[in-house]
């Protein structure tokens, strides 16, 4: 597991990080979510050592990071940063080797990322003769070509169109099923919410919410609930401690109010049975695009 623990960063008296702390588990997909200059990337840096923290830790199994560590680590940054005239599958085999591997070693990782990043046809090509899609792909081969223990990917889906998205995708939750923690920014957070399995929301340089899917949507929807039913649903309206939100017919979304919301909730449910069968009632859960509103406002 790794972990970043109370970590703060500042730039001429600019406070970039405000002790931030989460975790990411093992075979776990991470996402790490924020606007423009909410601290991800510095975050990242950090984790990787290539900036130091004015205060925290990072720490993987419970000890302090080595170099020894971070060399097993797979980065990729937001900036490419692979040499544009060298070739695709050269390229690759050369940061293998960098990464202390047998050139055959490194040829075969390359060969078998390049195939299963669906750009083995372009292996002999140049880096700059690939569209931007491809030379994203390219980068997140460079990540793991050396079989790494830990995953940092900055920004991994830019550029790539819906059936890239999904190749890599598919290469990502293989790492973590190997039990390789994955922790990956995006702002495209329809991906984020399909492929993770924790969240951690920053803004400001704070860790506005982190946890499961499931937690955060418990969490931030556990007071709406959305009912169907086969006859009108408009005598919600009258309920003690209930806000109606959404209407249409038989289906309403409403809010309870109030420190007796499991009783409220109980109440809707038994007088919704009065009123005709009850085809669907349960709490709202919230898309990841609604609680990254709600916590960063």
């Amino acid at each position: 597991m790794l972990e970043v623990a109370n970590v703060s960063r500042s730039f001429g008296g600019r406070r970039a990080l405000d002790d931030v702390s989460f975790t990411v588990g093992d075979g776990r997909m991470t996402g790490f979510v924020g606007g423009n200059g909410a601290g991800k990337t510095t975050t990242m840096r950090i984790i990787l050592g290539v900036l130091s923290s004015d205060a925290g830790s990072v720490s993987l199994d419970g000890r302090a990071l080595t170099p020894a560590d971070r060399a097993l680590f797979g980065y990729m940054p937001e900036e490419r940063g692979l040499y544009p005239k060298m070739k695709v599958a050269e390229q690759i085999v050369y940061l293998g080797r960098l990464h202390g591997m047998s050139r055959a070693a490194a040829t075969t990782n390359t060969e078998r990322l390049l195939d299963s990043l669906e750009l083995g046809e372009r292996a002999g090509d140049t880096v700059e003769s690939l569209s931007l899609g491809n030379q994203q792909r390219a980068q997140i081969a460079a990540a793991l070509v050396h079989e790494p223990e830990v995953l940092v990917l900055d920004e991994p889906f830019s550029g790539l169109d819906p059936i890239a998205v999904e190749t890599v995708q598919g290469v990502l939750v293989e790492y973590a099923a190997r039990g390789v923690p994955v922790l990956f920014s995006s702002h495209q957070l329809d991906i984020v919410e399909r492929i993770c399995d924790d969240l951690v929301v920053i803004a400001g340089g704070s860790v506005r919410a982190s946890g499961s899917k499931e937690e955060l949507q418990s969490r931030h929807g556990g007071s709406r609930y959305e009912i169907e039913l086969s006859d009108d649903a408009g005598w919600l309206r009258d309920v003690d401690g209930v806000t109606v939100v959404d209407f249409d017919g038989g289906y309403a979304l409403f809010e309870v109010q109030g420190g007796q919301a499991d009783a409220v909730v109980q109440r809707v449910l038994a007088e919704a049975l009065q009123h005709g069968a009850v085809r669907r009632f349960a709490p709202e859960h919230l898309s990841l695009t609604q609680i990254f509103k709600e916590v960063i406002r």
